[in-house]
This record gives structure tokens, C-alpha cells and sequence, in this order.
């Protein structure tokens, strides 16, 4: 082993607020981590374990772990590329420091400083397992099916996690994530055929086109994130750049160079290498509107299959293809790569960690109230974070709200991203009127497929019927010659997911549901040409996350080991919050007594840790014998007698309540806890050889 020079302090998380591992949390996190990776049953279906603790992010899992810091990278110099320090070549190894496809701003670096074992996510190949084909080869060599789609799982050591550095310390820096963010194997989550939500190439790709003025046609190998897509519309609208902050959190001014980014936090950057430019650098057309059509749920590699085996039965969706450019590795989705918190991903360039919408379902540790944003799906743009901007917003502090005679339109149709939309369907703002909406919806209902209501999938009957309402939006604001069309559009097809999640994201139904909504595609492409507004629209054409197939008779989540351990804490899968306390000790001078302060360990609304009333705590000696028991008071305070023979040493404090998980402390103050590399590895906390990257 070698141990080289300690690195300098890292950059942790950007609004402290709880998340992550506290020293208060030395103890139950070792525990819970602990649990998720050894428990019997769940421990098999458990990939990765990941946190943020003493200055470092970790991840932790079967076949060994690493901790990781992020720093700031300076500006580039002027003529040099981006360096995307801690990232990943398309072999898996260090990246060299050249520009990513939309590379990103100078923003953060990353560097490895321990490894035990295999580092877990070290292949972070963003071209991996691109096709169908692909996958199935990498179920085969996992020892499952190499030719039932439905059968292609994959384990880990054949998977990659694109962006993994950057997607997993960006979650860290809202005080809305978790303790410890739990990966499951991609095949390892709940009961239908079809999941998303994890870190792996499978379910974080999606993907992209871009048809229009503006854009290069073609096919590209060029490599992007989620977060470059809103910065690439942003120039294309002919946003003008801004003091906002960039993937570091820091505003242009901070950094010390001019203004640089299109949006109030911007995590990426154009794309450039679809922008269509003449040789001195000008585009040579830009687009009077942007209108983004998501397909939720939708795989990459299941589009690529219809478009190479079936491009007949998607006419709509093959015209935007091949009059546009398609990503032929789609685009890579923030973490975790589910619909709430990519959808705003997609519409504000933040990453779901900056704009604060972490999960479905996430814990508010202030007013200890767990929240469900996709639960509600109505008026969730209040949980959106200030510090982000969408592209509503942007496009209207530039031109202006429509108000009836000047100003632009936006749309927001059926879409979690709503913020700033002059329409916002999920915020039940419509500018379109009721009646005519009611009226157009029906007209419609006969989209629908047969199928799902002759297979008894009410469901997915009722998503068709959303989606039907979606398109009637379409028609009357893009119909209605009182109103400008919208400059900016997102419109959410939800079909797609509803059947890849009940069926299996490689079902034949999933063929049925690009079918149904490429008609819908169809007529709005039809109304648009009538209007005479294609050759001046650009198209998106993407999707908020993957979706990989699963093992349904695992009926598996992960987060269960954590209360089966004991413990306690809010486990809204994958994210775990653990309920613990400050346990804070004052033995007296004359070490006659000790003075017990017990508070919870998260603080409220007022800043404070509420105090614990009637914990219980005792002084344990050698061979485990309890020396002295107390209650705390209202006050959380209890005092206790100390044995003046015993050596402080071998005394432990010990405080337990129904609310909280146990402490064990010495006298001064340390934590009394397992050592985790040990459990797991047998061995301890060293550097090992090539840790260090």
C-alpha cells in the first residue's frame, strides 16, 4: 500500500442542512450501511451505499469502496479547453482534460482519496450497453437471459455509471437529500416488469433530438448531460448571458470573469456540437420557438429499436429523426434518474440536488414532514428551489409576458416543470378556455388503444386519457390566432412510462404506446404546418430517465434493512434519513458527576435542536455492568454519578429513546462505533495501491 500527500480539504455540500453523515451519526450510519449490504436478502439486491461525512463523499458496496473530494477548477484560459477533472474516457479509466460534448463549465473537479477493494463506480463509460443487443449480452455474462428482453438483468460488474462523481455530489448539496442515498442493483427495485431511479447507464440514459433552425442534422456520437439541454435552448432563444452561477454554485462575478451562463444557476453548458454555425461562428438560423416533447420513461436503446426495426409504425417521431440530429448515446439524466426530479432537471439546467426536488417522495428535516411532490402532481413549483431559474422564467425576464397585446407565451402541458408558464396545466393555470378544453379532450378519447382496457390496465387506460387531454392543450394554444404560439413549450407524454413500468420497458405493448403517441405527435406537427410554423419551431424529442427490466419476485427494497436493523429513520426508497440525536456530555471537574444533554440531532424551523424528554441514559462500566441510570427532563438535561474508582476510560455513556437511535459515547465525547471497513472488508481505512487518482 502507499499513502501520498493528504489533500487539501474539499468542497462539501453547498447549503448544509443536515444531509449526509454527522458525527452525531457515526454510530447509526456505520449501522445502516452496514445493514443494507450484509442484511440476508436485501443485501444481495443492494449495488451502492452513498453519503457525505468528514469532508468526503463515499461509496460504499459489496465489492469494496471509495471516498471521493470535489474542488473548485479554475477559469480555463482563454483558447484552452474545459477540464472535467474526476471524469470518465469511454474505457472507464481518468479522463483526460478535454472538453465533454457541452462540456462543462469550469465548475467542479474530482479526486479518489481512499479505496478498499474494487472502486465500485470506476467504469463510468457514457457509451455502454447503447442497444438492445448490448444488453442482452450484458444479461448473459451476468448469467440471466441473453434473449428474453424481459429477462436482461445485469449485475454490476458489467454495468457503467455515467457522471457518477458529479451526479452523486451534486445531490448532497440540497439540505432536501438524504443521510444515505441507496442504489439498488438495476434489476432490484419493487414489483413491476419495468424501473428506474438508479445510477447506471441503463437507467440514466434517455433520449435526444433536436430538429430545427439552429441544429446540424444528423446522428452524433457527442457526449451531454441533462443539464446542457436548457443552456443549449437558452442560446438558441437568443438569451443573452447573465452574472448567474454556474455547476459551482458561484455567479460569474464570484469566479472573477464575465458573465457566462444563460440561466440564474446554469450546471452545463450549449451544445456545440449540434449548433449549426458558419465558418466565423454565427448561427445561421435560430429558432422563433422551442417546443420540447418528453416522452416519459422512454429507454434510448428501445427507441433506437424501433427506428431501426419498426421506423414505419412511428412516422412522426422518424420524421423529426431524420430531418434533425439524434444523440446516438441519448443524454445522461440527473440522480436519482426519476420523473419529478428530472423533468426539473431538464427545465432549468440544475441539477436535482441545486433545484431541491430531490426525489418523488423526501424528508423535510426543518418541519419533520416527509413531502411528495409526484404524490400531489398538482402545485409542486413551490418546492422548487429560488436559487434555479426555469426557462419560462428566463424566457419572460427577457421577452416579457404576454399580456394580451405584447410580451411572449409559454407553455407548460402536463409537466412537473412549471414554474414561470403563462400555461401551466399542473398549476392550474390554463390561458386556454375550459370548455373548449373539456370539449377537444373528448373529441380525442378515441386515440386511446384498445389494449389496455381489453388487458384490464385501467391505469394506463387513465394515462392515455391525460395524455389526450395533453394534446388538446396543444391544439387550442398553438390553434388559437388570438394568442401568439407559445416560444416556449414542454409537453410531458406520460403513455410511455405507464407501460414500461407495467409491461417491462422491452414489452411488445411499449411498440403500441409509441404509436399511439406518435399519432398524437402527428396531429400537432399537422397544426403547426397548417399554421405555417414547422420551418421556425425547433423539436426536442426526449425523455426524463431510462428504465431497466426487473426481477419482480424479488419484490425488492433495499431500505427495509435499515428498520429491520433497528433503526430508526425515514426510508422514502432510495433515500434514508435516520432519526438521531445530540448527545452532549460535561463531566464534572472533580469527576465525582457528568451532566447529560440530550437533544434531536436535526435542527427545526427556528434553527434549534429541540431538546429529548425522557431518554434514557446510563454510565456503563467494564463487562458491560451499569453503573448509574437517569431520565432526561423536559429539558433533555440528566444527571448521572460516576463510579471515582473506575478509569474514565473504560466508562461509556449510553442513551437510548423510542424516538431515536442509541448513542454510545466515552467520556469525551467520541463515538463508540464499529469500524465499518472492518465489518465490510476486513480491514481498515488505508490507502491501498493506485487509490489515488
Amino acid at each position: 500500500m502507499t499513502i501520498e500527500e493528504e489533500p487539501a480539504d474539499g468542497v462539501g455540500p453547498e447549503r448544509p442542512g443536515g444531509q449526509g453523515l454527522d458525527p452525531n451519526q457515526e454510530e447509526s450510519g456505520n449501522h445502516a450501511i452496514a445493514a443494507l449490504l450484509t442484511d440476508p436478502v436485501r443485501g444481495e439486491q443492494t449495488d451502492l451505499a452513498i453519503t457525505y461525512r468528514d469532508g468526503a463523499y463515499e461509496v460504499w458496496a459489496r465489492r469494496g469502496m471509495i471516498r471521493f473530494q470535489r474542488f473548485h477548477l479554475p477559469p480555463p484560459e482563454a483558447g484552452q479547453p474545459t477540464a472535467d477533472a474526476g471524469r470518465r474516457s469511454a474505457d472507464g479509466g481518468a479522463q483526460t482534460p478535454t472538453r465533454v460534448a457541452g462540456g462543462r463549465l469550469p465548475g467542479y473537479g474530482y479526486r479518489i482519496v481512499e479505496r478498499i477493494g474494487e472502486d465500485p463506480i470506476a467504469n463510468q463509460d457514457p457509451t455502454a450497453l447503447a442497444t438492445l443487443s448490448e444488453e442482452l449480452d450484458a444479461a448473459a455474462r451476468s448469467g440471466y437471459s441473453g434473449s428474453d428482453p424481459a429477462q436482461a438483468f445485469i449485475e454490476p460488474e458489467h454495468l457503467t455509471y455515467p457522471l457518477a462523481l458529479e451526479r452523486i455530489a451534486q445531490l448532497f448539496d440540497s439540505p432536501n437529500a438524504p443521510d444515505i442515498a441507496v442504489n439498488p442493483k438495476t434489476y432490484a427495485f419493487g414489483r413491476q416488469p419495468g424501473q428506474h431511479g438508479a445510477l447506471d447507464v441503463v437507467q440514466t440514459r434517455a433520449p435526444l433530438v433536436l430538429c430545427g433552425p439552429g441544429i446540424k442534422p444528423g446522428i452524433t456520437d457527442a457526449l451531454c448531460a441533462q443539464v446542457d439541454v436548457a443552456p443549449t435552448l437558452a442560446l438558441l432563444l437568443g438569451l443573452p448571458l447573465i452574472d448567474g452561477m454556474d455547476a459551482s454554485g458561484r455567479t460569474s462575478s464570484d469566479r472573477g470573469v464575465e458573465p457566462d451562463v444563460y440561466l440564474k444557476r446554469q450546471d452545463g453548458k450549449p451544445i456545440e456540437e449540434a449548433l449549426d454555425r458558419s465558418p466565423q461562428g454565427e448561427l445561421e438560423r435560430r429558432p422563433e420557438r422551442v417546443y420540447v416533447m418528453l416522452l416519459d420513461g422512454l429507454s434510448n436503446t428501445q427507441l433506437l429499436e424501433r427506428l431501426e426495426k419498426d421506423a414505419e409504425s412511428i412516422p412522426n417521431l422518424k420524421r423529426l429523426v431524420d430531418g434533425g440530429l439524434m444523440f446516438r448515446y441519448g443524454t445522461m439524466v440527473t440522480f436519482p434518474s426519476i420523473t419529478w426530479p428530472s423533468h426539473n432537471t431538464l427545465g432549468t439546467g440544475a441539477w436535482s440536488g441545486h433545484h431541491d426536488i430531490v426525489n418523488p417522495v423526501y424528508y423535510l428535516r426543518e418541519s419533520r414532514q416527509t413531502i411528495t411532490p409526484q404524490g400531489m402532481q398538482f402545485d409542486t413549483a413551490r418546492f422548487l428551489a429560488d436559487g434555479v431559474e426555469t426557462l419560462y422564467e428566463a424566457v419572460h425576464r427577457v421577452y416579457g409576458k404576454w399580456d394580451g397585446k405584447k410580451g411572449a407565451l409559454t407553455a407548460s402541458i402536463n409537466e412537473p416543470s412549471a414554474r414561470g408558464a403563462g400555461h401551466a396545466a399542473l398549476e392550474r393555470r390554463l390561458v386556454c378556455d375550459p370548455e373548449k378544453l373539456r370539449d377537444v379532450t373528448r373529441a380525442h378519447y378515441d386515440d386511446t388503444h384498445p389494449r389496455w382496457r381489453e388487458e384490464g390496465q385501467e391505469d394506463i387506460y387513465r394515462y392515455s386519457r391525460i395524455d389526450s387531454q395533453g394534446q388538446a392543450q396543444a391544439l387550442l394554444l398553438f390553434g388559437d390566432d388570438t394568442l401568439p404560439p407559445p416560444m416556449f413549450t414542454l409537453q410531458s407524454f406520460f403513455l410511455s412510462d405507464a407501460v414500461g413500468h407495467d409491461y417491462g420497458p422491452h414489452h411488445d405493448a411499449v411498440r403500441t404506446a409509441l404509436m399511439e403517441t406518435d399519432k398524437r405527435i402527428g396531429e400537432i406537427l399537422s397544426l403547426l404546418e397548417q399554421r405555417g410554423l414547422m420551418d421556425s419551431t425547433l423539436f426536442v424529442i426526449t425523455a426524463d430517465h431510462g428504465m431497466a427490466p426487473i426481477d419482480t419476485e424479488l419484490a425488492a427494497n433495499q431500505v427495509q434493512a435499515v428498520l429491520d436493523a433497528g433503526l430508526k429513520a425515514v426510508v422514502p426508497a432510495p433515500f434514508v434519513y435516520l432519526l438521531d440525536m445530540d448527545v452532549i456530555l460535561e463531566p464534572a471537574m472533580d469527576g465525582r458527576t457528568i451532566t447529560v444533554t440530550v437533544l434531536e440531532n436535526d435542527t427545526d424551523s427556528r434553527g434549534e435542536k429541540p431538546p429529548v424528554a425522557g431518554a434514557q441514559v446510563r454510565v456503563v462500566g467494564a463487562g458491560g455492568k451499569a453503573q448509574a441510570e437517569a431520565t432526561t427532563d423536559d429539558f433533555g438535561v440528566a444527571g448521572l454519578p460516576l463510579p471515582v474508582d473506575a478509569d474514565p476510560s473504560n466508562l461509556i455513556v449510553s442513551v437510548s429513546s423510542d424516538r431515536f437511535n442509541p448513542r454510545h459515547l466515552r467520556l469525551d465525547g467520541t463515538n463508540v462505533v464499529e469500524d465499518l471497513r472492518v465489518r465490510l472488508y476486513g480491514r481498515g481505512g488505508k490507502w491501498e495501491e493506485g487509490s489515488r487518482k
